[in-house]
C-alpha cells in the first residue's frame, strides 16, 4: 500500500537525519511509558474536527511552521496576550488568520485528563502537524518528541522571521537560513505544505490588480486563473474571501502544488517565485523534480519537517509544560490569569 511505502521512507530518512530515531534530546518514544496514547488523541481530535472543518489540517500544520519560525518549536505561537505577554498571535502573518487554537485546546484537555502535566503544548503542534498530514493522504514520519515550552511569546521576532505570502524568492531565502534551515530543499520541501488549505483574499489581491505597484496583474500568473480569481476577489471586495491553495486537490495532500507552479497557477506570490524567479536554477530543479515524482517530494518533507521541528527545542528543565497552552502556568492563578484578549 501507499502509505506503508511511505513509512519505510520516512523511517529510513529519519535515520539519516537524526540517527536511530533521536535528535539530540529530542526522541519519537518519549511518551512511550507516559502517555502511549499521546498521538491517537491528537489524531482523533483532528479527525473529529475535519468533519465540519475541512481546512483544519493545514491550519494545524500551519501553526507548527509559524511556532518554529520564532525562537524555535516552543509552543509560543499558544500564548494569548496578558499585561506581560506579546502574544505573536498579533503578529503581521498571524492576525486575523493563524487559526486553530481552539482545536489544540481540545487535544490539550483530553491530554490533561489522561496523562496530566505530561505532554508539552511544543509537542503536541508537532505532532498534531505531521498527522494532519497522514489524514490528508500524506506521509508518516516518527516525530521526536520531548520538548518543552517556553514561558513567553516574542512578536517582535515573529514579524521579522516569519514567511509572508508577498515574499519574493531572495527573501524566502534569506528566512529560511537565518532560522538555521537551508535555502534550497528545507525551502521547497516545506512550501509544499501549501498543497492543501486556504488563503484569504488580501495575501495575494495585488496580484490580480497592481503588481509591484505596476497597476496592472502579476505577468507570471495564468490568465485563466486570473480572471477566476478576479471573480473571487474583485477590487474593493471583501479581502477575507478563501481561495484554495492548490484548487486540484484542495484538501488531500499531494504533489499537485508543484504542478500547479509549473503550469503558473501558483496562489500567492511567494508560492510562484520558485517557479518564475530567473536564473534561480536549483529551485526550479526541485520544483520540477517533486512535480514528477510524489515519493520524491513526500521524501523531502518528512526530512525537512523532522529538521524544522528540531530548531532549538527546550528540553529537560527548560521552560515547563504548560497546563493549559493560551497561558504560562505562573499566570494560570495570578494576577495575569484574566486574559487581556483572547484569539
Amino acid at each position: 500500500m501507499k502509505l506503508s511505502k511511505l513509512m519505510v521512507v520516512a523511517l529510513f530518512y529519519a535515520f539519516l537525519v537524526g540517527g536511530p530515531l533521536a535528535y539530540g534530546q529530542l526522541t519519537p518514544t518519549f511518551y512511550d511509558d507516559t502517555c502511549p496514547s499521546v498521538v491517537s488523541i491528537i489524531r482523533g481530535v483532528i479527525a473529529e474536527t475535519l468533519i465540519f472543518d475541512r481546512r483544519i489540517g493545514a491550519s494545524l500544520i500551519r501553526l507548527h511552521f509559524h511556532d518554529c519560525f520564532v525562537n524555535g518549536c516552543d509552543g509560543s505561537i499558544l500564548l494569548d496576550k496578558t499585561a506581560t505577554i506579546d502574544t505573536e498571535k498579533e503578529a503581521f502573518a498571524n492576525n486575523n488568520s493563524a487559526r486553530g487554537f481552539d482545536v489544540v485546546d481540545i487535544m490539550k484537555e483530553r491530554l490533561e485528563g489522561v496523562c496530566p502535566d505530561t505532554v508539552s503544548c511544543a509537542d503536541i503542534l508537532a505532532i498534531a502537524a505531521e498527522e494532519s498530514v497522514v489524514l490528508a493522504g500524506g506521509p508518516w514520519w516518527p516525530v521526536p518528541l520531548g520538548r518543552r515550552d517556553s514561558l513567553t511569546a516574542n512578536r517582535t521576532a515573529a514579524n521579522a522571521f516569519i514567511p509572508g505570502p508577498r515574499d519574493t524568492l531572495e527573501r524566502l531565502r534569506s528566512r529560511f537560513t537565518v532560522v538555521g534551515l537551508n535555502n534550497n530543499t528545507d525551502l521547497v520541501a516545506l512550501s509544499g505544505a501549501h498543497t492543501f488549505g486556504r488563503a484569504q483574499c488580501r495575501t495575494f489581491i495585488d496580484r490580480l490588480y497592481n503588481f509591484n505597484n505596476t497597476g496592472l496583474p502579476d505577468p507570471t500568473l495564468d490568465t485563466t486563473s486570473l480572471a477566476t480569481l478576479q471573480q473571487l476577489c474583485p477590487q474593493g471586495g471583501n479581502g477575507t474571501v478563501l481561495a484554495d491553495l492548490d484548487p486540484t486537490t484542495p484538501d488531500g495532500f499531494d504533489n499537485n502544488y508543484f504542478s500547479n507552479l509549473q503550469a503558473n497557477k501558483g496562489l500567492l506570490q511567494s508560492d510562484q517565485e520558485l517557479f518564475s524567479t530567473p536564473g534561480a536554477d536549483d529551485i526550479i530543479e526541485l520544483v520540477n523534480i517533486f512535480s514528477n515524482d510524489e515519493t520524491a517530494f513526500f521524501e523531502s518533507f518528512v526530512e525537512s519537517m523532522i529538521r524544522m521541528g528540531n530548531l532549538s527545542p527546550l528540553t529537560g528543565t527548560e521552560g515547563e509544560i504548560r497546563l493549559n497552552c493560551r497561558v504560562v502556568n505562573a499566570n494560570l492563578a495570578g494576577k495575569d490569569s484574566v486574559l487581556v484578549s483572547s484569539v
